[in-house]
């Protein structure tokens, strides 16, 4: 018995189209952000959609994460680009410390860092890009970072470093 293929089962031809919309919506996302002071996602949607850009939250929150965008006093602003205005030489994460660190508490195996209003995704993204084995993750709301560490020894280990750094 010979199958013939119908028109149904064809392999579709291989489009490299999502890989050139993610790129085009990542590119249109850093022209707002660089542009003018956007204040949440739903306003960075919003604007995206006002230019034809069509993303769903999620996507969004992907796109922001790989672009390294994090929430400022003025707005989404990207990492690298608040840091390199900084003038001194530190690491990043020293910077991050100094710029935006108020108060610091410890609780079991975690730590409480509290910050301004705006400031909790910069220094929670300055922790992560340190990837300190000791840490097991970290949370940002919008003035209160959360580090969980792998036991309370590690935990006192994550406070000494950052206190060393803010001397």
């Amino acid at each position: 018995m010979i199958m013939q293929r119908d028109e149904y089962s064809r392999t579709p031809p291989i489009d490299d189209s999502m890989g050139v919309q993610k790129r085009f919506r990542q590119g249109q996302i850093l022209k707002l952000v660089s542009g003018q002071a956007v204040g949440s996602q739903d306003e960075l949607r919003r604007r995206l959609g006002h230019l034809g850009v069509r993303v769903t939250q999620a996507t969004l929150s992907r796109d922001m994460r790989e672009l390294k965008l994090v929430k400022t006093g003025d707005g989404y602003r990207q990492l690298s680009a608040t840091t390199a205005e900084e003038s001194a030489p530190l690491p990043a994460l020293a910077r991050a410390l100094k710029e935006y660190l108020l108060d610091i508490r410890p609780a079991q195996n975690m730590l409480v860092l509290k910050t301004p209003p705006g400031g909790a995704q910069a220094l929670a993204a300055a922790v992560d890009s340190e990837r300190w084995k000791e840490v097991a993750g970290t949370l940002a709301g919008d003035d209160t970072v959360l580090i969980v560490a792998s036991s309370r020894g590690a935990a006192k280990t994550i406070q000494r470093r950052v206190e060393e750094m803010l001397r």
